[in-house]
């Protein structure tokens, strides 16, 4: 028979996100332990004290997340320049035989301006343009055949560039949206590269959206 530690840290491995939240000490152990305390018993099959529950949970070792996450805060204080980029809007169009010729005439014409902002996320059934506001009437005129399917405008993006580490380390987008989601930031588009990472996000979130970024790049610098 298992000890009641193992089973006990058996139990609570089972989610992911329970691990997670006690590592951010946001679990209350004796309500934790009376939720364990059923099943417990079950694999006992005799009662078993709750404050041996509780004992058991505070003696656990650091597990995996706590582990990932402190190479992950490592990886936040090495994080390059933050840049925001203001008055975007967003198209997105079915996918049809004559859409890629489209974006190819939108490409040219807005590669002949250095201070426009311009993504493309193509995706298996549609894709999002993601242009700066001014270029609204052009994408207009250029897609109107196209079916568009949603649109958003007075949207921001904040870019953040990240170590090149980033890549061979799981968790990372998790982090940083986890944070936004924390303090209610709607996520409207995400956009990323090898070492780049941007959220797009509506124009009166921005402000906050960079202070949260901001803050774990701050609080993790060395």
């Amino acid at each position: 028979m298992q000890s009641l530690g193992k089973i006990t840290e058996e139990l609570i491995n089972r989610s992911p996100f329970l691990r997670e939240a006690m590592a951010e000490n946001l679990i209350n152990i004796s309500s934790l332990a009376r939720k364990l305390k059923p099943e417990i018993e079950e694999i006992f099959k005799k009662e078993v004290n709750e404050g041996a529950i509780v004992m058991a949970i505070k003696r656990m070792p650091p597990g995996y997340y706590h582990q990932l996450e402190l190479k992950i805060k490592n990886v936040m204080g090495e994080i390059g320049d933050l840049l925001v980029r203001s008055n975007l809007a967003d198209f997105t169009y079915k996918n049809s035989d004559t859409l890629k010729e489209k974006q190819s005439m939108l490409m040219n014409m807005l590669n002949k301006e250095n201070d426009s902002f311009f993504t493309i996320c193509h995706g298996i059934t549609e894709t999002t343009f993601i242009v700066s506001s001014n270029h609204i009437d052009v994408i207009n005129e250029i897609f109107k055949d196209e079916k568009l399917t949603a649109h958003s405008k007075n949207l921001a993006s904040v870019s953040v560039k990240l170590p090149p580490i980033n890549s061979e380390l799981h968790g990372i987008y998790y982090y940083l949206l986890k944070h936004l989601a924390w303090e209610g930031i709607n996520i409207i588009e995400i956009v990323s590269t090898s070492n780049e990472f941007t959220t797009i996000v509506s124009q009166v979130d921005i402000d906050r959206a960079f202070t949260i970024l901001m803050k774990l790049k701050r609080d993790n610098s060395l």
